[in-house]
């Protein structure tokens, strides 16, 4: 580091920050939320990135108590649109798709806690065509709402397709989609 930083600043005349510099292999550092994969180089998000994404969603589902889901959806487009912007350079798929999936489990969370009763929540699961059994077993579990949210009876009544089609933005595709214009 010493030599590294005499370097820096008398040949490039550069001033060094001791406090946000270090040596270290590139996949333990992270630069402007990316790092890089172990093994064969490609550039990934890093941890540290995702962990805020999800403190933000959570916060607006905090402050969505009591709104709809369209409304809730509406006001986390924004949110997906400029963060998927900014690292669509990532090279690694598997974070992004694990995201997609997080989301769409909080938001199937949400609806779980909007139907308050277990016969609500019955006749609805009924509704989105889960057969009875399994929307009597599923509405009278005593899971939490979290777990209750990655029932087969919850992925069967409210897919993917049900989020998109109220305009929830997939990362994943998003990605793609950014990908093919640049």
């Amino acid at each position: 580091m010493a030599s590294i930083k005499r370097y820096l600043e008398e040949k490039l005349k550069l001033k060094v920050n001791d406090q946000k510099s270090e040596v270290a292999r590139p996949w333990k550092r992270k630069f402007l939320g990316y790092t890089v994969t172990h093994g064969s180089p490609r550039i990934k998000i890093a941890k540290k990135a995702i962990d805020k994404l999800k403190d933000k969603v959570r916060d607006k589902f905090q402050q969505g108590k009591g709104k709809s889901l369209e409304r809730n959806i509406k006001e986390l487009r924004p949110l997906l649109k400029g963060w998927i912007n900014y690292f669509k350079l990532t090279e690694v798929q598997t974070p992004i798709q694990r995201l997609d999936q997080w989301i769409r489990r909080r938001l199937r969370k949400i609806i779980w806690k909007q139907m308050k009763k277990p016969s609500t929540r019955q006749r609805a699961l009924i509704k989105r065509g889960v057969s009875e059994e399994v929307a009597w077993a599923t509405a009278n579990s005593r899971k939490g709402a979290w777990r209750s949210s990655r029932t087969e009876a919850m992925h069967q009544a409210y897919p993917n397709s049900y989020f998109e089609d109220m305009g929830l933005v997939s990362l994943t595709q998003e990605r793609l989609n950014l990908q093919k214009i640049s």
